[in-house]
Order: structure tokens, then sequence, then C-alpha cells
């Protein structure tokens, strides 16, 4: 049974396993509705937490956007209930909802990972699809991101599949742009100052390839790099090693993504600086007919509202 709220619900979620990028997609709606006058809140299921604690997504966007209420609980019609009554949202986000169908929502936004969009073209364990690709049926919105990483040819490709299942859907491109790098103390600094220099990088997250390429942007030189598995629980014991390991590769730096930062709290200074790499949305094609979209969701009296 759906359950439907009083107040616009936009889900984003994926086809495949594995990080497309939700984190940064779900951080600009927020953004976008509160340019136009909307206070929202986020909702998720909270994936790889313990009961009772946030898990890494919502630590990260505590981190970047503290006014943002981010609720978490398995039944996410009672978290979006929790969030009109208790934080007065007039707007949720439904963050990795797409497979989720009890809580009604007005916008499907699905996001393809430009690395493998179709997650080798079977469901889990087979490939890494959550569910066969005619679920795209479903989309009222695709986006493309880290699209900067294919060529023409190669977004053609994508979209004459995605037309096969979703003909009617919004066409988005977006790129996954580092912006800055945040220390655990929330310092910040400019990406310059790692641009030509020698850095030893890991991750614990779904996508491991596609945080490499953002640090190939960066313009630095990555001479070492350290796979963990999604969601890993860091210890005092895995940051002493991952220095060691850097400085035995003679990188005057470690570097990670804000997931990985904000589960590392405990570390003092180190011998090495240790930064993330704040990463954020920029569109490429696409950006005015989801916001034509969007704006049809505020409600009477709100900036931009149909």
């Amino acid at each position: 049974m759906v359950h439907h709220v009083d107040v616009p619900v936009v889900s984003v979620g994926n086809l495949t396993l594995g990080g497309t990028g939700k984190t940064p997609m779900v951080a600009w709606l927020v953004r976008w509705f509160a340019e136009h006058g909307v206070h929202a809140a986020v909702v998720s299921r909270g994936y790889g937490a313990k009961p009772g604690e946030a898990n890494d997504e919502a630590m990260e966007m505590r981190q970047s956007l503290p006014e943002v209420p981010h609720l978490q609980n398995p039944d996410r019609v009672a978290a979006a209930r929790l969030a009109m009554e208790k934080f007065d949202a007039k707007a949720i986000v439904l963050d990795d909802g797409f497979q989720h169908r009890r809580l009604g929502r007005d916008l499907d936004i699905v996001l393809l990972d430009a690395l493998e969009p179709f997650g080798f073209g079977d469901v889990f364990p087979r490939g890494m699809l959550r569910e066969p690709i005619e679920g795209l049926r479903r989309a009222d919105v695709v986006v493309l991101s880290r699209a900067d990483l294919l060529d023409v040819a190669g977004r053609a490709a994508v979209w004459e599949t995605v037309r096969r299942y979703a003909p009617e859907a919004i066409e988005v491109e977006a790129a996954h742009v580092p912006r800055r790098l945040i220390s655990i103390s929330g310092e910040s600094a400019a990406l310059d100052s790692v641009r030509g220099q020698s850095v030893a990088a890991f991750c614990g997250i779904g996508n491991p390839a596609g945080f490499r390429r953002t640090l190939e942007g960066c313009g630095c030189r990555v001479v070492g790099f350290r796979e963990l598995s999604d969601h890993h629980r860091y210890t005092p014991a895995d940051l002493a090693e991952l220095s060691t390991w850097a400085e035995k590769l003679g990188a005057p730096a470690l570097l990670c993504t804000g997931k990985d930062l904000v589960k590392l709290s405990f570390a003092s200074p180190s011998r090495l600086p240790l930064w993330a790499v704040r990463i954020e949305l920029e569109f490429l094609a696409g950006r005015e007919s989801l916001e034509l979209r969007l704006q049809k969701l505020l409600p009477s009296g709100y900036v931009g509202a149909s």
C-alpha cells in the first residue's frame, strides 16, 4: 500500500549497487528548495548504520548542511510524517528511494553512473543491478552522473538505452566537481594546495573508481590508493596504519572522501595532513527542464510556484 503525505516528495535513487552520486544530488535538491522558500527535510532508511546511530551519508550531510533535518528510519512513511510534525518540513527529499514504494512520491529521480550505468546488464549477484533495467520505466528524471567522463558517443549510447525504457523521462547530465579540501576540524583549503603534489588516498565507498577519477581532476599525483569495504568503520589503528603507508610512499598528505572523513572524527592531529575532497554537483545539460518540473511541485505562494 502506498502512503502519501501532504507535502511534495522527491525521490533520489539508482538502479545499481554502489555509489552513483546520490548525496550531491540530494544536497542540491535541498538547497534548491531553500532558494525557493521551501524548508525541506531528508528521509532515508539509514543503510549501514548501527541502531541509534547515523550512517555515512547522514553524518556527511550534517557537516555540509547542518540546518537540514535528516531522519533515518526503515519506516520512511513514519519518518516523513515526523519531519513534517517536528521540523515543519514543507518538502521531503527521499534518499535512496527508487526501490522503496511505500512512501508515495511526486517525482522519481534516478541516477546512472557513467562508469557503469547499467550494472553489467544483470541483477546482483550476476551483475550490479538492484532490479531489472525495465524498472527505469518508473523514472520521471534520469541523471547521468559523472557524464564528463564519457565522450559524446558514449553519452549518446547511454541515452539510447534509457529511451527504450523511459522515453518520456527528463534527461539530465551532471559532473561531480571537486570544490575544496576539508579537514576534520572543519578547516577549508583550496584545491591548489595539492595540485601537482604527491598524495596517498583511501576510501570506503561504493564506487572507489569514481573517487580516483575525481582525484585526477584535482591535478594531484596519486602515488598510492587503497580501497576499503563500503561503509568501512575506521579505528585509530586504521588511521595509524594508513599514515605509515603514506609516509613510506613519500606522500606528504592523505586524501579521502567526505563520507570517510566524518567517520574519522576521533583522529587527533597526525604526522600527515588529512583532507577530504568536497564534491558538488555541476549540471552539464538538462538543468532547466529539471527545474521547470520541480517548480510544479512548489506550494502556491512560494518563489517560482506555477
